[in-house]
C-alpha cells in the first residue's frame, strides 16, 4: 500500500446531519466545531419532506453551501449534500466513521441517545458524537427562527445576513399570497 492510499484510508470522515430549515448560527457553530474534529465533514441536507420546510430540497443546499463557504475551517474540506435515505446507509455511502449531532438541552439528548443507539446496532462501525451547543446558540432552532420571521421579529441574531434576506423575501412573498401569472381567459 503507498503512502498515499494508507493516508486516504486514515482520513477521518465524519457526517453532520439535518433539515437546516434554515440554517441558523447554531448550526454553523456545530459545523465549524465539528470541522476539528473531521479531516473531511459532509454536511447531509435531509429532504424529510413530512417536516413540511419552508424551502425546497435545492434551496436548503444552497444556503448551507453558501453560509459554510464564510467559514473558517482550518483545511478542513466541507461537503453539502442533499440524501433522502437512511441516516446510516447514507453514511456509510460517503465512509464516514462518525456522525456528528449537535445538542442544545436536555430535552434534544433523549431523542438523541435513541437515535445513536439504533444507529449503533444498525451499523456498528459508524460512531456518533455529540457536542453540546455553544451558550449563545442553545437556544436557537429553525422552527422558533421561521416563526419570529414570520411574525416580524428580529432574526439576525439567529441566522446569517444571507439567510435573513432569504426569510424576510420569503414571508413577503407568503404576505402577497400565490402569484397570479396565468392570463384570463373568457369564453366566447
Amino acid at each position: 500500500m503507498s503512502v498515499s492510499e494508507t493516508s486516504a484510508s486514515k482520513r477521518r470522515i465524519g457526517v453532520y446531519p439535518g433539515t437546516f430549515d434554515p440554517i441558523t448560527n447554531g448550526h454553523l457553530d456545530i459545523i465549524q466545531r465539528a470541522s476539528r474534529q473531521v479531516d473531511h465533514l459532509i454536511v447531509g441536507v435531509a429532504r424529510n419532506a413530512g417536516k413540511g420546510p419552508l424551502y425546497s430540497t435545492d434551496e436548503r443546499v444552497a444556503m448551507v453551501r453558501e453560509d459554510v463557504a464564510a467559514l473558517n475551517t482550518n483545511g478542513t474540506s466541507i461537503e453539502v449534500r442533499a440524501f433522502d435515505t437512511l441516516l446510516m446507509h447514507f453514511a456509510v455511502e460517503m465512509n464516514a466513521g462518525v456522525i456528528i449531532r449537535g445538542l442544545r438541552a436536555v430535552s434534544d439528548f433523549e431523542y438523541e441517545f435513541q437515535m445513536a443507539g439504533m444507529n449503533a446496532r444498525l451499523n456498528p462501525k459508524v460512531e456518533t458524537i455529540f457536542l453540546m451547543s455553544s451558550e449563545k446558540h442553545q437556544f436557537i432552532s429553525s422552527r422558533f427562527v421561521k416563526e419570529i420571521g414570520r411574525l416580524g421579529g428580529d432574526i439576525r441574531h439567529f441566522v446569517s445576513p444571507r439567510v435573513a434576506e432569504r426569510l424576510a423575501e420569503r414571508f413577503a412573498q407568503e404576505a402577497r399570497g400565490p402569484s397570479d401569472s396565468t392570463s384570463v381567459q373568457t369564453l366566447s
